[in-house]
């Protein structure tokens, strides 16, 4: 392993880049992985004439290859003799004309870090890779680090990792017959226009049998060129592995990781495969996925699943093609939910409630909304509102809800038939969990335990007891996490009972206007401003949450990445769910439940009564809330965050970059910037957890509480129309290239989509049966009305209230009301004021009760059982599937016999040729024989006859 300088004198053409700016100077051999550092250089004082401590570092266009070809011949001596007299007179200070410098506390860690650079990269060498580095020609500046791996580090990472590559052997997949078959070739012609235009397989009838790489039986595989055998993402992918487990002695580095953690490197990343768009003809993977599925312009087209898997990895094309089934799932679901809004906008006529509600003839007199400042009022004034709930508050929305609950059921049935057909077609059945490596944390945090174990007690015993953290070291972060969960929790309560408190004096406080229009649109106001606070609200704390999450979890000090992932999920995810939805869930489910009634009001702050719901019911409410809430997420954080934060931090970092670079101008250096320059400057990949979040939380919007709002698909499906194309865009644009990884499954993410879909079930029956008014109308029709009409529904909701026994002081003043008032209504079922029991309340009220608790039971159960109904009625994996399983496990134990027959033969036909030699082998032995025998009689022969003995011999 040779470490070459190369002057730039003798290097001449190797000095330029590559053209492609994807491979080394050599223009041969690929960079499959980028390391990048800041570096600050420490030169030494020297007497005046003397030479320079570093002849060639000094130099503008010095390149260093490691372990390359780049160099060779007569300049490799001369330099390892410029470099080991480089070394002797940093070793020997001591030396006539150099003067010692003092390191700064910076300049000290600065060349710590420098020795551990040399140290990795010297390991990397040792595990076989080749290395190609920027010269350090200036005081301080952005220096890279190229690695390529060479075909034997490739196939033997290869056989390590297990990974899967396609044999010689190729076969048939078995098509659908009958009217499938038909129905998938009508389906294939219409769909045509809607394809991307990217390289199919030429023959997509026909899949190579795929097995994992061993150099044993590289026969079986069909190896045309050693270098595009293995493509871009698995060979970054076997370098990413080798960084990880490659460790340095210094501070006990384990990993690319921990060296990035204690900023020894800046960054580690694989390249982009060239540039998305530009002059040029030349075609790449990137620039097909920009062409045919990043840009907004090509929407309404299907994505190219099978090359985002190849050039992201499993991991990533799974989440989009989740994505785009959930996006295509919605589709039917909002054609439902528009049929269901329409349903409500044509028999808002024929609706004999808000009819009643509307007709001013009713003269219901309504007890005053706050005390002394409100008047009373009639129900009529409230006819808009009841005409509005009625849109969603109506028989078709109990329908909505059932088929939501088993659209949930299908939609998550259906994904793991299709994760199951990706992972036949992606070569993932069978995939084992790999091992992985512990997190840079965790082992930090060992290593303290380790050393202080060493100053109490240096047995070998326990040894192996202390090579792992234990729940005792945890527990500090186990109670954090607890008690600042709990907090968070009970922060987000206290929001939400702010805005209430903000509702509740804003109306009070709108009512002693003198403004008769700012007094007939108190609830409008005051509702459409809280709504508009809560949604601020909600946001700012998502973005708080987000922070908390992720350093509870840090915290934690969990093991592997793996862990850390699903623990930063279910924090992170409950955190947000009740952000988003504590308010809903008070608008559903308590709002106007503790009012009390008139006489005897339910006070907060002693002067301000507890809000009620509108005439029409709190459904409309919930309806505002919900929309403005999940728009205002959809639009703002979805869609705005996710394009302008990106770009804000890709511009801060590169105007940093650029001012550390006029700090100093590099005048050789080429004008061009190569590829790791421009991947540099992109925002690094931080995982998939924000995508899935988003979703997860609109899932819960479209499922939760679809019974008050039936258009929410239709919203979700717009926003997951622009939210594809924009997360293609960021993964093709504005992201480095992620590392790609291998899964099978979308994780824990499936859990928490299950969990949703039967906690929804749950909720739509309370919103139906405690939320609208669908049960008390049944209740009149079928066990009240006198002639089973829905007329005198409203009379009979609404309850009788003595005026005459309001409390001193809460007396509307200065009535302006036409008529005087002794009975005023409000909505409830309580007795009358002429009853025994007076204001207590009414069988009616009971009995609506009880028909409620009934209602939630049937529905859940009835729902419930027609979920697992669908559920055990589709299979998980479909059969076509399930039969070329089956036959390629078949066909790949055929293949091996054939091959180990064909293996049996020619060690068959080398023992017989062994045979045939063996028996020429015995003639030449008896003829040596017969000579020896006639050698006995001459003495000359004597000697011959020995050295044929001998050879026999």
């Amino acid at each position: 392993i040779i470490n070459n300088y190369v002057d730039g004198t003798q290097g001449g053409a190797r000095d330029k880049a590559s053209p492609s700016g994807l491979h080394f100077r050599d223009s041969k051999r690929k960079v499959d992985y980028v390391l990048a550092y800041h570096y600050r250089r420490r030169l030494a004082r020297h007497a005046r004439g003397a030479a320079s401590p570093e002849p060639t570092r000094g130099s503008a266009s010095v390149a260093l290859v490691s372990n390359g070809g780049t160099g060779k011949g007569c300049a490799e001596p001369q330099q390892q003799q410029q470099d080991d007299g480089q070394r002797a007179l940093w070793e020997w200070p001591g030396l006539p004309g150099l003067e010692v410098v003092e390191l700064s506390p910076l300049g000290a860690l600065e060349e710590e870090r420098r020795l551990q650079r040399e140290e990795y990269e010297q390991n990397l060498l040792e595990a076989g890779l080749e290395i190609e580095k920027d010269p350090e020609n200036k005081s301080q500046g952005l220096s890279f680090v190229r690695i390529h791996a060479p075909w034997q580090v490739l196939s033997r990472e290869a056989e390590f990792l297990k990974i899967k590559m396609p044999t010689k052997k190729m076969y048939e997949i078995t098509e659908e017959k009958g009217i499938l078959k038909t129905l998938n070739e009508i389906w294939c012609k219409l769909t045509e226009p809607l394809q991307p235009q990217v390289p199919q397989q030429e023959n997509t009838k026909m899949k190579n049998l795929s097995y994992p790489f061993s150099r044993e039986k590289i026969y079986l595989y069909n190896i045309k060129d050693k270098d595009t055998f293995f493509d871009n993402a698995t060979r970054s992918r076997i370098v990413r592995e080798i960084l990880k487990r490659t460790s340095t002695k210094a501070r006990n580095s384990m990993g690319i990781g921990t060296l990035i953690a204690n900023n020894v490197y800046d960054a580690a990343y694989p390249l982009h495969d060239g540039e998305y768009e530009g002059q040029n003809d030349d075609m790449n993977e990137r620039k097909l996925l920009y062409q045919e599925w990043a840009r907004y312009g090509v929407f309404y087209k299907f994505q190219p699943i099978d090359l985002i898997r190849k050039y992201f990895g499993e991991k990533i094309g799974l989440y989009f093609a989740w994505l785009g089934l959930y996006t295509e799932f919605l589709i039917p679901s909002s054609v439902v939910g528009i049929i269901v809004f329409l349903y409500g906008c044509i028999t808002i006529e024929s609706d004999i409630p808000s009819k009643e509600m509307c007709d001013q003839r009713n003269a219901f007199t309504m007890c005053p909304l706050c005390d002394k400042f409100c008047d009373y009022w009639n129900l009529s004034s409230a006819c808009a509102t009841a005409r509005a709930s009625h849109l969603f508050d109506n028989p078709a929305t109990v329908f909505f809800s059932i088929f939501m609950a088993l659209w949930a059921t299908m939609f998550l049935e259906q994904w793991k038939r299709l994760q199951m057909r990706l992972s036949y077609f992606w070569d993932l059945t069978g995939l084992e969990e790999e091992e992985e490596h512990p997190r840079p944390e965790y082992e930090t945090k060992l290593l303290q335990k380790k050393l202080k174990s060493k100053n109490i007690t240096t047995e070998n015993s326990n040894e192996n007891e202390k090579e792992k953290l234990t729940w005792t070291d945890r527990m500090p972060g186990y109670a954090a996490n607890f008690g600042l969960i709990l907090f968070m929790i009970m922060l987000t309560f206290s929001a939400v009972f702010g805005v209430i408190v903000y509702r509740i004096t804003t109306a009070a406080a709108l009512s002693f206007s003198t403004n008769e229009t700012t007094r007939s649109n108190v609830r409008v106001t005051v509702t459409a401003t809280a709504v508009i606070l809560n949604l601020v609200v909600v946001l700012i704390l998502d973005e708080i949450y987000g922070a908390v999450a992720k350093w509870l979890t840090e915290i934690e000090i969990p093991k592997t990445e793996k862990t850390f992932e699903e623990r930063l999920v279910l924090k992170a995810f409950l955190l947000k769910f009740v952000n988003s939805y504590a308010s809903i869930f008070y608008v559903a489910f308590f709002k106007g439940r503790f009012v009390g009634r008139p006489g005897r009001y339910v006070y907060v702050f002693e002067g301000y009564r507890m809000e009620e719901c509108a005439p029409g019911g709190c459904l409309m409410e919930l309806c505002i809330q919900l929309s403005i809430i999940m728009l205002g997420k959809q639009l703002i954080q979805n869609n705005l965050f996710e394009i302008g934060i990106p770009k804000l931090k890709k511009l801060l970092r590169k105007l940093k970059d650029e001012r550390t670079e006029l700090k100093e101008m590099d005048t050789n250096q080429s004008k061009d910037p190569q590829q790791w320059d421009l991947d540099y400057i992109l925002e690094p990949f931080t995982g998939l957890t924000p995508e899935y979040m988003e979703m997860i939380i609109q899932f819960g919007f479209v499922t939760l509480f679809v019974a008050s709002f039936p258009l929410a698909p239709i919203f979700a499906l717009v926003n997951n129309i622009i939210e594809v194309r924009l997360d293609a865009k960021k993964f093709v644009t504005e992201l480095r290239r992620p590392d790609t990884v291998r899964a099978k499954d979308i994780g824990i993410w499936y859990n928490i989509l299950s969990c949703i879909g039967k906690l929804s079930v749950i909720i739509n029956a309370f919103v139906i049966a405690v939320t609208s008014d669908f049960i008390p109308r049944l209740m009149y029709q079928y066990a009240y009305s006198q002639n089973g009409t829905m007329h005198g529904f409203i009379n009979h909701t609404l309850s009788y209230f003595n005026v005459s026994q309001l409390k001193a002081g809460t007396q509307p003043e200065n009535s302006l009301f036409a008529q005087e008032v002794s009975f005023c209504r409000f909505k409830d079922y309580r007795e009358p004021p002429w009853s025994p029991h007076q204001y207590e309340f009414s069988k009616q009220y009971w009995a609506v009760l009880s028909a409620r608790l009934a209602f939630v039971i049937l529905f859940q159960n009835l729902v419930m059982f027609l979920s697992v109904l669908v559920d055990w009625m589709i299979p998980d994996i479909p059969k076509d599937i399930s039969e070329q399983i089956k036959k390629e496990k078949t066909l790949l134990v055929d293949f091996f016999l054939k091959e180990e027959h064909e293996k049996l033969k020619l060690i068959e036909s080398f023992i017989s040729r062994d045979k045939q030699k063996r028996r020429s082998g015995t003639k030449s032995k008896r003829t040596r024989a017969a000579s020896f025998s006639q050698g006995h009689r001459s003495p000359k022969g004597s000697f011959t006859s020995f050295s044929s003995q001998h050879t026999v011999v």
